[in-house]
């Protein structure tokens, strides 16, 4: 079997995923859970419950107020740099991190540090029945020979064959 991966498809994905990790820490430092989340191009936004009623959120200029903090904080953390990486628990689950800003159970690809995000884009917050819904676009860097998203595998000329 042979398998190829779409380093375009790949890097774009790992910027949107990594960027609701870092919507969902910047949501949380309001005080907000999340509740749902969708990392799929053209639709990624993370959905967070206030656990007490903000009265910024009940009028336009209020949630555009929020909204320009949450950008502050996003462009905060891409501007440091942070790493990202993945840590395994002794139950076998792993566990995504972004330097000491957030943590999370996660199975999906990521960046290797939040300066590898690009354009991050957060249109102004929208509050329904409830819940509060932060949409957000982002893209991968460029990147150059010397520092590309990830390292080419090593791959041997015999395919390795497994008993069952």
């Amino acid at each position: 079997m042979r398998a190829r991966i779409d380093l375009r498809a790949r890097t774009a994905h790992a910027a949107l995923h990594t960027a609701g990790h870092l919507v969902e820490a910047v949501g949380r430092m309001q005080g907000w859970e999340m509740v749902a989340g969708n990392h799929f191009p053209g639709q990624a936004r993370i959905e967070f419950q206030a656990p007490r009623t903000d009265p910024r959120l009940t009028d336009p200029e209020g949630r555009e107020e929020v909204t320009a903090a949450l950008r502050v904080a996003v462009a905060a953390a891409v501007a440091d740099d942070l790493p990202v990486f993945a840590r395994c628990l002794a139950d076998g689950r792993r566990v995504v991190h972004l330097d000491e800003l957030h943590s999370a159970p996660c199975g999906g690809t990521h960046v290797r540090s939040l300066g590898d995000l690009a354009e991050v884009v957060l249109p102004t917050l929208k509050v329904k029945k409830g819940r509060i819904r932060v949409s957000y676009t982002a893209t991968h860097a460029p990147y150059s020979a010397s520092h590309a998203p990830y390292a080419a595998p090593h791959v041997s000329g015999t395919p390795t064959h497994r008993s069952h």
